[in-house]
């Protein structure tokens, strides 16, 4: 009964977020198949490889979780550091080389009868972009579903989201590296500051400007 309650409180969207993805996924296939034009006319909007356009829209996806991070709790990181050690070498330390290994495992391995290999090491290099980056918006989810202490919910939060604008360039580079494809260093650094910094800055400009007027937080 209690698990059946708290599921409750999860929102209708995203109770059935897969949901949206795939469909998502479907109208950007379809539109690509039969309305190239308008992939032709966003991707002027590109600089440095990276879309304009699309970075936008990643701030209106990513704003709400960024105005719920309080870097003041960071002064709290040494109250239980362990966590925080399993958190930062997990997402360091492991999860991109493990993203990597099984990526090429599958794509340049398992598909290299079925996937041309130029084609494979792009979907290679995909992975190794999601796999270095920590998703902040899904560890408020997981950490609300399975009644975490919020408090430190922030503080693994703001400080993964202090590495990744140090790792995340190196560790990317690093692994397409290895894997030979190259992506240039100003795109890294150029989709570290769309997608990290700008809406980070924001996002703590705005909490900031809404506690000093309003009196409350999120």
């Amino acid at each position: 009964m209690e698990n059946k309650n708290y599921y409750s409180k999860i929102s209708f969207f995203d109770r059935y977020l897969t949901v949206w993805v795939l469909l998502c996924m479907a109208v950007g296939v379809t539109i690509g198949k039969l309305l190239p034009m308008i992939p032709t006319f966003l991707n002027q909007f590109e600089f440095a490889n990276v879309n304009v356009i699309i970075a936008v829209l990643i701030w209106l996806m990513i704003f709400p979780m960024m105005l719920k991070i309080d870097f003041t709790s960071i002064k709290d990181v040494s109250k239980n550091p362990k966590g925080l050690f399993v958190t930062w070498i997990a997402n360091w330390v492991i999860k991109p080389f493990t993203m990597f290994a099984l990526a090429s495992f599958f794509f340049l391995v398992i598909y290299q009868n079925i996937l041309p290999e130029e084609i494979a090491r792009e979907y290679l290099a995909g992975a190794v972009l999601l796999g270095a980056a920590p998703c902040t918006a899904m560890v408020f989810v997981w950490s609300s579903l399975t009644k975490g202490n919020a408090a430190y919910t922030l503080v693994q939060v703001a400080t993964n989201d202090l590495i990744i604008l140090v790792l995340y360039a190196p560790i990317v580079a690093l692994l397409l590296g290895v894997s030979g494809f190259t992506i240039p260093l100003e795109t890294l650094f150029l989709s570290i500051l769309l997608f990290v910094v700008v809406p980070l800055v924001l996002g703590i400009i705005t909490r900031t400007t809404i506690i000093r007027k309003e009196g409350w937080i999120f």
